[in-house]
């Protein structure tokens, strides 16, 4: 059984989640605070698996108390946003929570979708954090033994593809700052997020890191720089131009990491490079396997450096990965790939 904390200074959203959690036949609330200080108050005498902690409260909000949680304990955060607190999210992924969840707009009639979204954030962070996230599988044990396939990266570059989920912002902000000023290549990036959080996150990463990054808009011309697709579209490439589009969620999210790398593929044949980072689910594999099939390279994280071992296991476990590497080596090898 999961326990969770349920951390908001609204009695009636602590209702709702207790209530949504509560049904989930693994999960249970095991305590209520109405603001972060309450919240440390509880843990100095209660153990918790899970907090789910609102963004804006009174007398100690969720980054003072995040702060003081990562200090003190190893229980993973999943923050409860609005879009009024995107900027505030997207500090608090910074600061090392798992997770952001954004809270539905109609309270009294939630999407199934989010709710099973919900669950399965809660479940898949949960069995990272237990470090029983996944079986033991002999493609995935073949890699440790052999963590690089036969395959060399190409000669001659021409673009750098990277999809990511559960846990990708903190990464993708580490990748990003190891990158030089001056990009000798294109870097397209897919991060699972919600609409209007990657203005803000595209934001950040243009702030925090010496290249410019931009969020996605349609027909955008591309240049030498970092490309993050918008919350809510798809993102593909034809020709020289970015091309965004609703068509229907794949794999249950939009934008999907698969339409991006396998228009990529096509459009930079072998001289293309894809890595694929933290996150739960299989998007992200297809793509892949339409690099693989064009000759270009493949990269995936480890699962002792991801926070949810779901794409890059799927990719792996389908035979469309060429190496697998821990966070930090993945940023050196993009910071080497993009010179």
């Amino acid at each position: 059984m999961i326990k969770i904390l349920v951390v908001d200074d609204s009695a009636f959203m602590r209702k709702v989640v207790t209530d949504l959690v509560t049904d989930f036949p693994d999960m249970e609330v095991v305590g209520t605070a109405r603001n972060g200080k309450y919240a440390l108050q509880w843990l100095e005498t209660n153990q918790t698996d899970m907090i789910l902690m609102d963004v804006e409260m009174p007398v100690m909000n969720g980054i003072e108390a995040l702060t003081k949680i990562k200090q003190a304990y190893a229980v993973p955060v999943i923050m409860l946003s609005s879009l009024s607190t995107k900027e505030i999210t997207i500090e608090a992924l910074a600061l090392g929570a798992a997770d952001f969840v954004e809270k539905p707009l109609n309270l009294m009639s939630i999407n199934q979708e989010w709710v099973a979204d919900f669950s399965e954030k809660i479940r898949s962070i949960y069995q990272k954090n237990r470090g029983t996230d996944y079986e033991h599988s002999s493609v995935i044990n073949a890699f440790k033994q052999s963590a690089v396939s036969d395959k060399k990266l190409p000669t001659k570059i021409d673009a750098l593809v990277i999809g990511a989920s559960t846990g990708g912002p903190r990464a993708l902000l580490k990748v990003i700052q190891h990158l030089p000023p001056r990009l000798q290549i294109p870097v397209f990036i897919v991060q699972h997020m919600p609409k209007g959080f990657t203005a803000s996150f595209a934001q950040r990463l243009d702030a925090e890191t010496r290249v410019t990054v931009k969020e996605v808009t349609d027909q955008m011309v591309i240049e030498n720089c970092v490309y993050l697709c918008p919350g809510d579209y798809h993102m593909t490439i034809k020709n020289n131009l970015l091309q965004l589009n609703q068509q229907p969620k794949l794999h249950g999210t939009r934008p999907a990491v698969d339409y991006l790398f396998s228009s990529a593929a096509s459009r930079y044949r072998q001289n293309l490079v894809a890595v694929l980072l933290t996150g739960m689910g299989r998007d992200g594999a297809a793509g892949m396997k339409d690099i693989k099939n064009y000759d270009g390279y493949t990269i995936a994280q480890d699962k002792e450096s991801s926070v949810v071992f779901g794409m890059p296991r799927y990719a792996i476990e389908q035979n469309v990965v060429d190496e697998v590497l821990s966070l930090d080596k993945i940023a050196k090898k993009i910071r080497d790939i993009v010179r």
